[in-house]
């Protein structure tokens, strides 16, 4: 494979990895720890592995892990050993916030597990509970947070009254707010009490708007009472605990880097920052 058809790719000797040609490839999987060389090699020979968007099944294929683009299985692999991703049930009554200038309560408490500098993707409300993604990988962050991009997040809100079909219809046709119309991707009610003293709604948006939720449950008549984030884009909160963070296992950020490489290429470089 030329360097022409697949980036920075190139076809070397044998050897150790190393030199201006950049790494094997099979070597680069491994000490990504997708696999052992041997097993890597396999892939590459199947067909399984691609640079840059092109399958490369040539063993003596160099890559430049700063710059190509790999996937395995249609899954990104990783390169960079220095970047970190980690997953928040972050409590309510934190701040979205690596420092507070208020003194409230911020992020730092749930950090010091990590040498890195890791900052949040996006904000949850202090009010708001729930999943938040924290990384030093700025690329990613950024894709993952703008609203352009169309990566979804998926509330549950406990909210006041007895909400009908009506109302999750509206929801999904969309409701005019004062800074613009807005329409859940999808929304479904979970419960509601025949008495009417509270509902279960889950929704799920890509907007990065400022609580969103709260505002489009108080203009359809059912303000919120509590608020969590079960889910950001491939990523669940399932039974972290509350006030517990974990990194990422491989196959939680092969799913989340698959995610933003796609996300990327289907949409148009944004102008605007996200809230």
């Amino acid at each position: 494979m030329s360097e022409s058809s697949a980036g920075s790719v190139t076809e070397g000797p044998s050897g150790d990895g190393r030199g201006s040609d950049g790494v094997r490839l099979n070597k680069a999987l491994a000490n990504a720890g997708v696999a052992s060389r041997r097993v890597a090699e396999q892939l590459i020979v199947e067909g399984r592995v691609r640079v840059n968007g092109v399958v490369v099944d040539e063993l003596g294929t160099r890559v430049d892990p700063a710059t190509d683009l790999v996937d395995v299985d249609g899954t990104a692999i990783q390169f960079d050993s220095t970047m970190r991703y980690v997953v928040l049930n972050k409590p309510t009554g934190v701040v979205s916030s690596m420092k507070d200038d208020r003194g409230r309560p911020d992020l730092r408490q749930f950090t010091a597990d990590w040498e890195e500098r890791l900052y949040n993707v996006g904000r949850l409300d202090a009010d708001t509970s729930g999943l938040l993604i924290l990384t030093n990988d700025g690329a990613l962050a950024h894709i993952l947070a703008h609203p352009a991009f169309g990566v979804t997040k998926v509330y549950i809100a406990k909210v006041d009254g007895r909400v009908t079909a009506q109302t999750i219809a509206a929801l999904t046709r969309g409701v005019q707010l004062e800074d613009g119309p807005i329409a859940a991707d999808k929304a479904r009610l979970l419960s509601s009490s025949d008495r009417g003293t509270g509902s279960l709604v889950e929704l799920t948006l890509h907007s990065g708007r400022n609580r969103i939720v709260r505002r489009m449950m108080a203009e359809v008549g059912h303000p919120v009472v509590e608020l969590v984030r079960r889910q950001f884009g491939p990523l669940h909160l399932g039974s972290l605990p509350v006030g517990q963070a974990r990194e990422l296992t491989k196959v939680e950020r092969g799913a989340l880097l698959t995610l933003a490489r796609r996300a990327a290429d289907d949409s148009p470089p944004p102008d605007e920052e996200t809230q």
